[in-house]
């Protein structure tokens, strides 16, 4: 949105508060980032305070940004942090491919339970909810 309507103000509402995902909206051109916990007086002042080209934050937020600011190579921490065993590797590129969970069972002779499981796992620790956060996190780091 940002690159093609720069003049629109973008605020992140969202029960989302890792480092990864606000250093991503705001590399990807949030003017805020709000969590849904807020209450409707202070995201009425957040919206007022991003049109007037302020930055809405919860607090938070404002310390998280600040930390990431001060340590930018948080990531690089992460990246030596995540350990999948080989099998979830072997689960998460076959997802990669948009292979659906019984296409993955039958090319590891797994049952789709036991697939279930390693993506279970998966999630877990690589902190994402989905597939495509999950392929892309691996991407990222490496892993896949």
């Amino acid at each position: 949105v940002k690159q093609k309507y720069p003049h629109i103000k973008i605020i992140m509402l969202t029960v989302f508060d890792n480092d990864e995902n606000i250093f991503n909206a705001i590399k990807a051109g949030a003017d805020g980032y709000l969590l849904k916990e807020i209450n409707a007086k202070d995201l009425h002042s957040g919206i007022l305070e991003t049109l007037n080209g302020g930055a809405a934050m919860n607090p938070s937020i404002a310390l998280k940004t600040l930390k990431l600011l001060r340590n930018p190579f948080v990531e690089e921490k992460e990246k030596e942090e995540i350990k999948l065993t080989g099998r979830e590797v072997e689960v998460l590129e076959q997802l990669s491919k948009g292979l659906s969970y019984n296409a993955v069972a039958e090319n590891l002779i797994l049952s789709t339970g036991t697939i279930r499981k390693h993506i279970e796992n998966i999630y877990r620790k690589l902190q994402v909810h989905n597939k495509l956060e999950a392929v892309q996190k691996a991407r990222r780091n490496n892993i896949i």
